[in-house]
């Protein structure tokens, strides 16, 4: 399991208990949506940073390569983590 799939396993386990235990094979499962979000923040990374700029030397290219991993985990992170429990029961009781 890679880092996004041990940040996801643990949000469930902490954020979402109910759904976690209902998940037959965590291990396969996190995973697996592990790979899927390492894929999607790889993509969206390389969009982000774009082509390389004219007279950019290394450690103006690592510095925004960085800049746009960091952005692209942030972002896929926060599209692809559910809201905790305790959040969304908040959300439905709000007039």
């Amino acid at each position: 399991m890679n880092q996004y799939g041990r940040r996801a396993h643990d949000h469930w386990q902490k954020h979402l208990p109910s759904q976690f235990a209902e998940i037959a094979d965590p291990t396969t499962f996190f995973a697996e949506m592990g790979e899927n979000i390492a894929t999607q923040v790889r993509e969206l990374a390389e969009e982000i940073a774009g082509p390389d700029q004219r007279g950019e030397g290394f450690m103006g290219k690592l510095g925004r390569l960085n800049r746009a991993r960091q952005e692209a985990e942030h972002t896929v992170m926060a599209e692809t983590l559910p809201e905790p429990e305790a959040d969304r029961r908040a959300d439905r009781t709000e007039p």
